[in-house]
C-alpha cells in the first residue's frame, strides 16, 4: 500500500509538471503489486478529475477544435474496444501488455528524441492516434505510447501540449468509467479507492506545476524513463517466469 500511494504521488508530481505522468507512473506500478483490472479500475477517477481542472485552465492554448474532435473522438473509439480487452484477456496477458506498452514507450522517447512531426500531417493522423492511444489505455491503463509519443513528436508548447492531452484525457476517460461498469470491472469499492488516489494526485500537483516553471523538462523525462523501466522488467520477469 505504501509503494503504491508513492507511485500515486510521483504520478501526480509528473501530471503536474508536464501535463501527463499519473497514468504512465502508478499503472504499471499498480499492476505490478496487484493486477491489470485493479490499476485500470482505480485510476479512472483520477484520470478524469485532475484532467478537468487542466483541461479547462489551459483550454486556451489546447489545439484547433478539429483537431480535438479527431483525436479525442477517436480516443473514446478505442478505449470501449480495449476494455472489453481488459475483461476477457488472462492476466499474465495483460501484465505482458503493460509492460510492451511502457518499454515501446521508453524506446520512442528514446530512438528519435530530436525528430519532429509536421503540423499538416499531425492533422491528418491524430484521429488514428487518439484510436490508438485510446485501445491502450482500455486495454492495459496507459496511453502514452501512442498519445504522448504523438503530441510530443509535434513539439507542442507545454501549455498548448497540457491543454490538448488534458482534453485528450477527459474525453477518453469519460467513455471509459460506464464501459469499466458495464463489463463489472468497476465497483462502488474500486470508486472509493479511486477518490482516494485523486486526493494524492491533487496533493502532489502543485509541487509538479512549481518544478515544472523552474526545472528543465529533461529532468522529468529522465526520472520518469528510468522508474518506468525498472517497473516494465519487474513485470516481465514476474508474467514470464
Amino acid at each position: 500500500m505504501l509503494l503504491a500511494i508513492l507511485a500515486i504521488l510521483l504520478g501526480g508530481v509528473m501530471k503536474g509538471a508536464i501535463g501527463a505522468g499519473v497514468p504512465v507512473i502508478a499503472a504499471p506500478a499498480l499492476t505490478m503489486l496487484f493486477n491489470v483490472q485493479t490499476a485500470v479500475a482505480i485510476l479512472v477517477v483520477p484520470n478524469l478529475l485532475s484532467n478537468v481542472w487542466q483541461a479547462w485552465h489551459f483550454r486556451n492554448e489546447a489545439m484547433p477544435r478539429r483537431f480535438l474532435i479527431l483525436f479525442a473522438g477517436g480516443g473514446m473509439l478505442g478505449v470501449a474496444v480495449g476494455t472489453f480487452l481488459l475483461a476477457v484477456l488472462p492476466q499474465e496477458t495483460l501484465s505482458l501488455m503493460v509492460a510492451c506498452a511502457v518499454l515501446a514507450y521508453i524506446t520512442l522517447r528514446l530512438a528519435r528524441p530530436g525528430w519532429t512531426l509536421a503540423r499538416d500531417t499531425a492533422n491528418r493522423l491524430c484521429g488514428a492516434a487518439g484510436i490508438a492511444g485510446g485501445f491502450l489505455q482500455g486495454a492495459t491503463g496507459i496511453s502514452a505510447p501512442a498519445s504522448i509519443t504523438f503530441l510530443n513528436a509535434m513539439k507542442l508548447p507545454r501549455e498548448a501540449f497540457i491543454g490538448t492531452i488534458s482534453i485528450f484525457f477527459v474525453s477518453m476517460t469519460a467513455m471509459q468509467i460506464p464501459a469499466l461498469w458495464s463489463v463489472g470491472l468497476l465497483s462502488l469499492e474500486m470508486l472509493a479507492y479511486g477518490f482516494g488516489a485523486l486526493g494524492l494526485v491533487f496533493l502532489s500537483m502543485p509541487l509538479g506545476n512549481w518544478l515544472g516553471k523552474r526545472a528543465s523538462s529533461k529532468v522529468f523525462d529522465m526520472v520518469m524513463l528510468v522508474t518506468l523501466g525498472a517497473i516494465a522488467l519487474k513485470i516481465l520477469f514476474e508474467a514470464i517466469f
